[in-house]
């Protein structure tokens, strides 16, 4: 291995790869081994244009580092291999201090990146709610208990024609506190006891729950891929998760419309944990509805607390559903046209027996 930082290698979070002056690949990380969809040992000694798809004339770049021995960015190319899509990414090279004719080459995907600071952003902003839905359970609730009570000792003795004012106000202090309940649930939820779940049991209890509940006016269908590991995870909060997720579907579902549960396995996704270090997300998760779609105004900042584009809905449900899979190592994002909204999970693979 030629890198400079052993340690730092293997738990780099972008694919990387180490050419030599002929950019046959000597060394790649695991994180480019997941990317590439390719073993290790199958890429090594191998020219890398045997390997590697990419729309740019990435010779010339090469020659650039090496000559100018100074790092060369090149912006939103798409980089793709046999075995998979073509992926936009930014592409980083740079010349490596002890062998100054191998460059190190890094593939940084635009989506994954994208998907990492949304995640990054949602997490930080459920902090700020959680320290705020403190101190609104402490200054508020017990005021509005006191409100509520006191609107209806004065009903008993208000002529019919005056009754609907304090019916007003009471329904109004207790859709307040039901909030606070909610910023105090948000801020109340426990670290996940992980441990080996299989996804597609929880998926079902979900399916069945929602079939006979709040889903009933809707078609839900199935797309599993049966061959999926388990995941790493709590499976009460990860059913939290996906029951929510089928709520929200349901409540803009329209009578027959349809909810699609879909799982499979994209190798190269991986997200950076608060440590620094890079965890692999193969396992995604969908969920996927027919409804109108989330107003474009919107899309970006769904996940973050009190955002919400429901008339009367709180904005904490996909913020707390954020946090969740944040717990546990994973990302959520969405896509979402007129017709067509797709919430997607990407969750870890459960170590191996021994290596919890």
């Amino acid at each position: 291995m030629i890198f400079p930082t052993d340690a730092l290698w293997p738990s780099l979070p972008i694919p990387a790869l180490i050419l030599d002056p002929e950019d046959r690949i000597v060394d790649v990380n695991p994180a480019a081994e997941f990317f590439l969809n390719t073993s290790r040992r199958s890429l090594l000694d191998h020219p890398v244009w045997d390997k590697i798809f990419v729309d740019a004339p990435l010779e010339d770049s090469f020659a650039r580092v090496r000559a100018a021995q100074a790092p060369l960015f090149v912006n939103a190319v798409d980089v793709g291999t046999g075995s998979r899509k073509p992926v936009s990414c930014d592409v980083q090279i740079a010349s490596l201090g002890d062998s100054p004719d191998h460059v190190l080459v890094l593939l940084e995907s635009r989506e994954m990146q994208g998907r990492m600071d949304r995640a990054m952003s949602s997490k930080s902003a459920a902090k700020s709610a959680i320290g705020m839905g403190e101190m609104l359970a402490h200054e508020i609730k017990n005021p509005l208990a006191g409100i509520t009570g006191a609107a209806q000792l004065l009903s008993m003795n208000l002529p019919p024609e005056d009754l609907e004012l304090t019916e007003l106000i009471v329904a109004e202090t207790r859709r307040i506190l039901k909030l606070l309940e909610q910023v105090e649930e948000f801020g109340n939820v426990l670290p996940p006891d992980r441990k080996a779940v299989n996804i597609h049991d929880v998926l079902d209890r979900a399916r069945k729950s929602a079939a006979i509940g709040f889903a009933a006016h809707m078609n839900i269908e199935d797309e599993y891929d049966p061959s999926l590991p388990s995941t790493w995870a709590d499976p009460d909060q990860l059913l939290q998760v996906v029951l929510n997720l089928l709520k929200n579907a349901a409540e803009v579902g329209s009578e027959g419309g349809s909810i699609r549960i879909r799982t499979f396995f994209e190798i190269g996704l991986r997200v950076r944990r608060g440590d620094g270090t890079g965890a692999a997300v193969p396992l995604q998760i969908e969920v996927i509805d027919d409804g109108p779609g989330i107003p474009a105004d919107l899309a970006q900042d769904i996940f973050e607390p009190f955002v919400s584009g429901r008339e009367n809905g709180t904005g904490l449900g996909l913020a707390l559903i954020s946090k969740i899979v944040s717990d546990h190592d994973g990302l959520i994002s969405v896509e979402s046209v007129p017709g067509r909204t797709a919430f997607r999970i990407s969750l870890p693979v459960a170590p191996k027996a021994g290596a919890a």
